[in-house]
């Protein structure tokens, strides 16, 4: 749920800027594991290496604490991020359930 609401929440203040826009989360269960993929159309991340730096913030007057990568990181077992400037973001996730 934290990291689904990270990813959420990143769609929203960066790749819309606040302005409107559509997000897309689609979920599949298979055997022990859900994926989970969160999807924007937004203004995409020109570095997804830099982005994924904890403590890496493009926002830091709005007291943005650069973690949001790090913290979907924590809570899931694999994360992946695919991005292209003008284009969007898809955040791929991996949690797997009852070890």
């Amino acid at each position: 749920k934290t990291a689904v609401s990270e990813a959420v929440t990143n769609a929203i203040i960066h790749g819309y800027e606040k302005g409107a826009g559509k997000i897309w989360i689609r979920t599949v269960v298979e055997d022990r594991s859900v994926y989970i993929e969160v999807r924007d159309k937004g203004i995409g991340i020109a570095d997804v290496k830099q982005a994924m730096e904890p403590l890496f913030t493009t926002k830091p007057e709005e007291e943005r604490s650069g973690m949001g990568f790090s913290f979907m990181e924590a809570f899931m077992d694999e994360l992946s991020v695919e991005s292209e400037p003008d284009k969007g973001t898809v955040v791929h996730m991996k949690k797997i359930i009852g070890r």
